[in-house]
């Protein structure tokens, strides 16, 4: 599907919100969700308009959710959105013997095929027809399943698009590297320590860049998609301050 631009329009994104993040769509997304899902397009911006970047959150250890995915989802949940999986079931059936009733063939026998019943993956936020997704830090691999999962899902006419908010991550490594950098220099020269406390510098976890591979090699078929990606624009300014727990 063709990559678009609708959210540049101010009408669809606010300016706001629009220079805080990167974005990326196929399909017009933004535009669309925002015509067929207009509650669930809202409270998106909702969420982008309320979020900051803080480093005692960021900076710190937390697997694959870790603390930035989870306070997303939370705010997420606050809205009335839902973690959900939705599964499918495809029933066939055989038409035969064919009659021609005047313009029109009309079958004489049916018979039924046993029904195919696929079990969907999780999807961390749904509400009405449309689905959020919050790729911190995962691996990269999990882009490829939220691709495939949407286009079926779109496919069946059960959502009218798709978001995934993940991190632009080189970026946000010079601007991790320089708060770091900043706390440790107000330490005693024994107790520093340069090395990051998360890892910016793969490149097997979920990103922006990531997202855009896959989006762009038609991972998820027709269904519009709206890739957004967390810069240094959000960070509220604040250093880090070091737990005193």
């Amino acid at each position: 599907m063709q990559v678009t631009y609708s959210y540049d329009d101010p009408a669809v994104v606010p300016p706001t919100i629009r220079s805080r993040y990167v974005w990326l769509e196929t399909g017009n997304a933004a535009a669309v969700l925002k015509a067929t899902s207009p509650r669930e397009y809202a409270d998106l911006l909702t969420v982008l308009d309320g979020f900051s970047l803080q480093a005692n959150s960021w900076l710190v250890a937390g697997g694959n959710k870790g603390d930035i995915a989870e306070l997303l989802d939370g705010r997420f949940r606050e809205l009335g959105w839902k973690e959900t999986r939705i599964d499918t079931e495809i029933k066939g059936i055989f038409f035969t013997d064919f009659v021609k009733r005047g313009n029109d063939y009309v079958a004489q026998q049916q018979q039924e095929v046993p029904s195919v019943y696929s079990e969907g993956f999780r999807v961390d936020n749904h509400k009405g027809r449309m689905i959020v997704d919050i790729e911190w830090n995962a691996k990269d691999g999990n882009l490829d399943r939220d691709l495939a999962a949407y286009r079926s899902w779109h496919e069946y006419g059960l959502i009218n698009g798709a978001v995934i908010i993940t991190k632009d991550r080189l970026p946000l490594l010079t601007l991790a590297r320089r708060v770091w950098a900043e706390y440790q220099n107000q330490l005693p020269p024994e107790h520093r320590s340069p090395k990051l406390p998360i890892d910016l510098t793969t490149s097997t976890t979920t990103s922006f860049d990531k997202a855009e591979m896959r989006v762009l090699r038609q991972g998820a078929g027709t269904c519009p998609v709206l890739i957004i990606g967390v810069t240094e624009a959000t960070w509220d300014g604040k250093p880090f301050i070091a737990s005193s727990s």
